[in-house]
């Protein structure tokens, strides 16, 4: 097959499979502001805080970890994995929504929380399921909520996996983890400045 037969199948492919919703899926403008984000979503704010209030993690660390899980795309989807370059062979995982919550611990959540008509591409839903898992992350692992870094690695290799340590054969994942972190910083700061996070 030629190239170009090739990237036309791949682009076919990838329109047709791509998340609707008319474009409510577009993430904000401007990813590196945290006041411009929630001046542009303003539901944002209200459902960071109600998340904070009842799980207890600062709003910085939600949106750090958003933005690193789905750029705050509301029906964000793993890649597609294509078996010879062109055969689509389902998702890299089944993780979706903001949160990039996973469809076994997204029922778990379900189930505990007695939520049986929460979405994950719904802000509210997703901050609230972010919530409950960091504040379990800190019951069984002892991580603080403030601490995005550590609670990012536990997020994205799961509790069993962060026990292990698996995180430490991969260094991107590490690298990942600190921008996290830092970003988290950035977050917390431009929010103590700006009216629309108040």
């Amino acid at each position: 097959m030629s190239k170009w037969l090739r990237a036309m199948v791949i682009t076919l492919l990838v329109a047709s499979c791509g998340g609707g919703g008319g474009g409510s899926g577009n993430s904000p403008r401007n990813l590196d502001d945290a006041c411009a984000i929630i001046k542009q979503r303003p539901q944002y704010i209200r459902a960071f805080r109600a998340a904070e209030r009842k799980w207890g993690v600062p709003v910085h660390v939600q949106m750090a970890t958003i933005y690193q899980e789905s750029k705050f795309v509301s029906d964000a989807r793993t890649p597609l994995r294509f078996k010879l370059g062109v055969i689509p062979m389902g998702r890299q995982s089944s993780a979706f929504g903001y949160s990039q919550a996973l469809d076994g611990t997204w029922k778990e959540y379900l189930r505990a929380e007695g939520r049986r008509s929460a979405r994950r591409d719904n802000i509210r839903d997703a901050t609230d399921f972010m919530g409950w898992y960091m504040n379990g992350t800190k019951e069984q692992l002892g991580i603080p909520l403030w601490d995005a870094r550590r609670q990012y690695l536990a997020y994205h290799e799961g509790r069993g996996g962060y026990r292990r340590g698996t995180y430490n054969s991969k260094a991107w994942l590490l690298r990942v983890s600190s921008e996290v972190g830092q970003r988290a910083v950035t977050y917390q700061q431009q929010l103590s400045r700006c009216r629309a996070a108040r």
